[in-house]
């Protein structure tokens, strides 16, 4: 398989760049790459580029895309996911795998029952980590658009913003109504997924008022790690590229 590397943009065919330090690191002292070998080169603006590889040191590999192909891995459906904040390796687990399952937005909200809390600094470094989880993930996985990730915040100020979706999904195990009998959705979709224990009796309601509906996925409660890539692997099953 080639090597696929994100590059800040733009790109453009015919001029020579080094890799970003990181990813030179990663080509030459991880992967063993040198010159003449093939790699392929995205920068979230869509599509992705052949490229050679000119030069390899341990400080800079220098590379030179050769061509443009207007390949998407992009699900038809524009999915959000509002996923309630949990312990640091399981949110990095649910960013991953969002990232794989198609989501175009994650954003991380702050609950009542919620047992993580990120502010200021120390909500910044989190939120940079996780962009560098994302690109890792689209790397992997194919894509060549880069998902956004808000900043978190309170979920009664993500409630209280306007919202383009058309489709605001509560994914509660107590709704009457399962996700696969609900007419089809979207295009713009925003998942919404509480913490451990769930969402406190009033943040329900409020989800409800602004708009979104409650459904379930099934008889089984699931982790809330499990709970948001469950419902985007369902959606994209049911009226997504899965199909």
């Amino acid at each position: 398989m080639i090597p696929r590397f994100f590059v800040p943009p733009p790109l453009a065919n015919g001029r020579e760049f080094a890799l970003p330090s990181n990813t030179s690191h990663h080509a030459a002292q991880v992967l063993r790459l040198g010159p003449g070998d093939a790699v392929t080169l995205f920068d979230g603006q869509g599509g992705e580029y052949d490229a050679e590889i000119r030069s390899a040191t341990s400080r800079a590999v220098v590379v030179m895309p050769t061509g443009h192909r207007r390949v998407e891995r992009e699900t038809p459906l524009d999915l959000t996911l509002v996923q309630a904040l949990v312990a640091s390796d399981r949110m990095d687990y649910v960013v991953q795998k969002a990232v794989e399952l198609g989501a175009a937005a994650i954003a991380p909200i702050m609950s009542v029952r919620g047992v993580t809390r990120l502010e200021g600094d120390r909500a910044r470094r989190r939120v940079e980590h996780w962009r560098q989880i994302v690109i890792a993930s689209c790397e992997q996985c194919g894509r060549n658009r880069v998902p956004v990730v808000h900043a978190p915040i309170e979920l009664r100020t993500w409630l209280a913003r306007p919202s383009e979706s058309r489709s605001r999904l509560l994914l509660a195990p107590s709704a009457g109504e399962p996700l696969a009998r609900m007419p089809e959705p979207g295009p713009a979709v925003e998942i919404l997924v509480g913490p451990e224990g769930g969402f406190a009796l009033e943040e329900e309601q409020m989800a409800i008022a602004a708009g979104f509906r409650a459904v379930r996925l099934g008889p089984r409660i699931l982790r809330t790690e499990t709970a948001g890539p469950a419902m985007l692997a369902a959606l994209n099953a049911l009226w997504g590229d899965w199909r």
